[in-house]
């Protein structure tokens, strides 16, 4: 479950303690992923099902 008040990568869940995040804004939500897992996000996106809501309809870049 998404915890607005910690930022955290959506997929491997460290924080922004650990790793830099890039924010990511879906549907009117506020997501967080760290750089190694932004591949993810442009080339499988449905790799996020689960963790993005919609990640399955998204197509890859």
């Amino acid at each position: 479950m998404k915890d607005s008040n910690h930022k955290h990568c959506l997929f491997c869940q460290r924080d922004e303690q650990q790793v830099p995040l890039v924010q990511v804004d879906f549907k009117g939500a506020t997501y967080w992923i760290c750089p190694q897992h932004i591949p993810v996000l442009i080339h499988d996106p449905s790799k996020l099902e689960g963790f993005l809501p919609g990640a399955k309809e998204l197509q890859a870049g």
